[in-house]
């Protein structure tokens, strides 16, 4: 959207400057519970116009896409941490206006641009760019960066940051696995980091996502087709839906609830199902035509069944790397490197890879 003309690029460069600056002001974690409800509002805008504005510029652009507005407030709070005024630079809930330090902002506006920039470059990458999530990439990579940069010992000096932190390696451990295993040295979420905890969570909610996920590109979809829209465009769009609910329940976490953090598995599960129903049904994502599920036989409702158990599948195997993720970035780190964003880019590309291949 935001390379269609050189005004355009600049409007959404702009907009990246203050949407940077809002997540700082107002808490990375907050700003991504706000994207869950751009996410439910933008989805109920496409469902009535089939217009995509509001996921382009609302949920995932300069308003409050992660790559910007979520980015921008980690990055701010571990420069806050290395200027002394934060003593967690992890700390993603704590909206930094309080500080009254307008400079936290700046870093966060800065962090917004570069996250509009990078992102929109990832999504321009031969192959890649069509076969990942440019969005979860950028937050990625943007975490990593405020590490490297923020991340040393307060006062220190810029570019002193560690990826992996190894002072904080169990000591005694032989193994790499051993060595990053959770513990008194950090851990993401205790609730959910034991093989079992992670089959659960990963398969329920993955089955969760994946249902809604198929009936939403079957029965919007036939809906926007009847009205002339391209079909296809709902299935584009349908594991967004679980991933903003997800990202709402981020709000409960915040609040010290013990909340499963999970928008990483709705949203891979999501993709599966609606990536692998046209391949059961003998056809590609791009050349199968939803219909309403009214319509479908019992065939079709088996194959519905087999392709919510994959996205089962990929739930668990989306859960399994962002606890991974955790244990290499994020558990002994001194800034928040997202354990999700690490894993969606990895699981994006697994799932239209292989659903490609299969078709």
């Amino acid at each position: 959207m935001f390379t269609a003309s050189l005004g355009v690029f600049l409007f959404g460069l702009l907009a990246a400057v203050a949407g940077g600056a809002v997540g700082a002001a107002i808490g990375g974690n907050y700003a991504f519970v706000l994207v869950g409800f751009c996410v439910l509002a933008s989805w109920g805008i496409f469902a009535a116009t089939g217009s995509t504005f509001g996921f382009d510029y609302l949920a995932f652009g300069p308003f409050m896409g992660p790559h910007i507005a979520f980015a921008g407030g980690v990055a701010a709070a571990v420069y806050a941490r290395y200027k002394g005024h934060m003593a967690d630079g992890k700390d993603v809930n704590s909206p930094l206006a309080g500080l009254g330090r307008p400079a936290f902002l700046v870093v966060g506006a800065v962090f917004g641009v570069l996250g509009y920039l990078f992102q929109i470059g990832v999504s321009h990458v031969p192959w890649f760019g069509s076969h990942t999530d440019s969005i979860a990439f950028t937050v990625l990579c943007s975490g990593l960066l405020a590490r490297i940069v923020f991340g040393g010992a307060p006062g220190e000096g810029l570019f002193r940051g560690s990826l992996h932190n190894p002072e904080g390696f169990h000591e005694g451990a032989t193994s790499f696995p051993a060595k990053i295993k959770p513990g008194p040295n950090g851990r993401w979420l205790e609730w959910q980091e034991r093989p079992s905890q992670l089959i659960a969570i990963g398969s329920l909610f993955g089955i969760f996502a994946g249902g809604a996920s198929l009936f939403l590109a079957a029965n919007i979809g036939a809906h926007l087709t009847d009205l002339g829209f391209a079909d296809g465009l709902a299935a584009a769009n349908a594991n967004n839906f679980c991933f903003g609910i997800s990202a709402i329940i981020i709000l409960f976490l915040i609040t010290n609830r013990n909340m499963p953090v999970q928008h990483h598995v709705t949203n891979i599960a999501g993709l599966a199902a609606v990536q692998f129903f046209p391949v059961l049904m003998g056809k590609s994502f791009s050349t199968f035509t939803w219909t309403a599920t009214s319509t479908w036989d019992s065939h079709a409702w088996l194959m519905a069944f087999v392709a919510i158990l994959v996205a089962g599948v990929f739930g668990v195997i989306t859960a399994a790397l962002g606890e991974f993720a955790a244990r290499l970035w994020y558990n002994r780190g001194t800034s928040h490197v997202d354990p999700p964003a690490a894993c969606i880019w990895i699981g994006n590309t697994l799932v239209v890879s292989s659903a490609a291949l299969l078709s």
